[in-house]
């Protein structure tokens, strides 16, 4: 079983910044992608950043020059920097990760969720 926790939400005026991590633990073999999702209420959960393991990274479009993913393979941790924060960027984040457990299955885990709330 693999286990994925966040940190790092809060309150941030418009403008701020905002450092989340994630932690993965548990039968972890190899992790090959790792990302950040957000959901806003009423809205459908969507894609933030990736980054694979190769270190590729890709970023939605409304974040792109904002946002800023990176890993830390050895303790598997992704983090996801914010700068330039917009009320629009109000939502729970969640972090994903997918790869292979030591019983060689594969996986995809969420962490909990944090929230992340821009506003003046």
């Amino acid at each position: 079983q693999v286990q994925l926790v966040e940190s790092g939400g809060g309150l941030v005026q418009p403008g701020g910044s905002l450092r989340l991590s994630c932690a993965a633990s548990g039968s972890i073999f190899s992790i090959n992608a790792m990302g950040w999702y957000r959901q806003a209420s009423g809205k459908q959960r969507e894609l933030v950043a990736a980054v694979n393991s190769g270190g590729r990274k890709n970023y939605a479009d409304s974040v792109k020059g904002r946002f800023t993913i990176s890993r830390d393979n050895g303790k598997n941790m992704v983090y996801l920097e914010m700068s330039r924060l917009k009320p629009e960027d109000t939502a729970v984040y969640y972090c994903n990760a997918g790869g292979r457990s030591t019983s060689f299955q594969d996986f995809s885990a969420w962490g909990q969720g944090t929230q992340v709330t821009v506003s003046s």
